[in-house]
């Protein structure tokens, strides 16, 4: 079962009057409980044991091997270096609050592991890091804005 509709379910059961949802596909089953002060009591969901469960991060792919739909106007293309992809949909965030400077600059030195971003997906706070060195080029999204999963954010060099 895919952890988008997990993610999906755990958030219809939040929003709803529901106390109880369960899924079965095929061998696998899911079964979400909300009660009393906790919201989400159990989630039950066998994996098939050939397909572990595996958290990636971002890939870094070159700009020029990547066509961008949602390039602004006035930008005909993008300037070159590597791609920082969002690893996630949620709401992008250049700081840690809205009283604090960015995370990053352009025209800033970053380097691995360097915090760039946080991406808030279902109330979860994500910092996104930098997986190579460099000097940030471009920053392709805007505060406070939704961004989807594979979204250009950064363009380091």
């Amino acid at each position: 079962m895919d952890i988008r509709k997990i993610k999906k379910l755990i958030e219809l059961l939040e929003e709803s009057n529901l106390t109880e949802i369960e899924i079965v596909e095929g061998e696998e089953s899911l079964r979400l409980v909300r009660g009393g002060q906790t919201q989400l009591m159990s989630v039950t969901a066998p994996l098939p044991a050939a397909s572990p469960a595996v958290i990636e991060q971002a890939p870094v792919v070159p700009a020029a091997t990547l066509a961008v739909p949602e390039v602004k106007e006035d930008e005909d293309l993008l300037p070159d270096g590597e791609l920082v992809l969002a690893p996630m949909v949620g709401t992008f965030y250049a700081s840690s609050s809205p009283e604090a400077k960015p995370f990053v600059t352009a025209g800033q030195t970053v380097g691995v592991g360097d915090t760039l971003c946080i991406i808030e997906a279902m109330k979860m706070f994500n910092q996104i890091e930098a997986d190579i060195s460099g000097t940030v080029v471009a920053i392709l999204a805007e505060n406070g804005q939704p961004v989807e999963f594979d979204q250009p954010l950064f363009v380091i060099r």
